[in-house]
């Protein structure tokens, strides 16, 4: 039987630059895949918006990476995964991944003592998404703490990812959740890795710090060799770039963080992909 490829790329979409870290891992799980990374720096951040908004933003950034051929599109966005995942799903003719409950697994996996923290947007965290999932997910009793950190994706998009501010600001949103002995922590949105040396800093080596990207890579493999969707590697993978804010200010911190110089980028008007006539969730 011949194996059927598909080289068209992974779409992959975030409310700025956090996504680019669960974008990094997918990279280097998958090295053959072409992928398409958009920003939505212009308009974030998304954890402070109305469901209707976080829904409304997300239908558009589909429309524009459908407008691009991809074969699958990541929601590498907590707040968008738990506002707008099902509607994304349910208007979209490829595959739609999301990063909350792969992260949920992660976390029930490595927390040993079953009291789990979550920090995130105020959206993600007034969802409680991540306590239904959690608890959905283990097989033996946990105990789910949460704290909104809102601040923590303006300075993940500031590029103070090794700040003083930032470490004060973290201590802040931290302390309520070290004193109830977590012996995990979810990092319940994409850009907060950026910060993971001050949160590791402060949070200690007893408790482990969980973030979807590992896992999502896993999930989009295991998805892309179910459909037969793989690329088939006969040429380098290309990736490329979009935001809907500052061109130059993305390159800077995307190469900054993904350790390589990124040239690809282009300004996309998002605006422009009306989300009219499509299925609700």
């Amino acid at each position: 039987m011949t194996q059927a490829y598909d080289n068209r790329p992974i779409g992959v979409f975030d409310s700025g630059l956090g996504g680019l870290t669960v974008l990094k891992d997918i990279m280097q799980r998958l090295p053959a895949e072409n992928t398409l990374y958009f920003g939505d720096s212009g308009r974030m951040p998304y954890g402070s918006k109305s469901v209707e908004t976080v829904t409304r933003f997300s239908l558009q950034n589909m429309r524009f990476l459908l407008d691009q051929d991809v074969k699958m599109i990541v929601i590498a966005c907590n707040t968008a995964s738990s506002r707008a995942y099902a509607t994304i799903r349910n208007n979209s003719p490829v595959p739609v991944i999301e990063v909350i409950e792969p992260g949920s697994r992660e976390a029930v996996r490595q927390s040993e003592n079953g009291r789990i923290g979550v920090i995130g947007t105020q959206g993600t965290i007034d969802s409680q998404v991540y306590i239904k999932t959690i608890e959905k997910l283990s097989d033996k009793p946990v105990e789910i703490f949460q704290q909104a950190c809102p601040l923590f994706v303006s300075l993940a998009e500031e590029g103070w990812w090794d700040h003083p501010v930032t470490r004060d600001v973290a201590r802040i949103y931290l302390e309520p959740l070290l004193s109830r002995h977590i012996d995990a922590l979810v990092l319940g949105c994409t850009h907060y890795p950026l910060l993971s040396s001050v949160i590791k800093s402060i949070a200690g080596p007893s408790v482990r710090l969980i973030h979807s990207g590992a896992a999502v890579a896993a999930v989009i493999e295991q998805t892309l060799k179910r459909t037969e969707s793989l690329n088939n590697g006969q040429k380098p993978a290309v990736h490329a770039y979009f935001t809907s804010d500052s061109v130059r200010r993305f390159q800077t911190l995307s190469s900054l963080f993904l350790d390589q110089p990124i040239t690809d980028i282009q300004h996309v008007d998002i605006e422009q992909y009306s989300c009219d006539a499509l299925q609700s969730d």
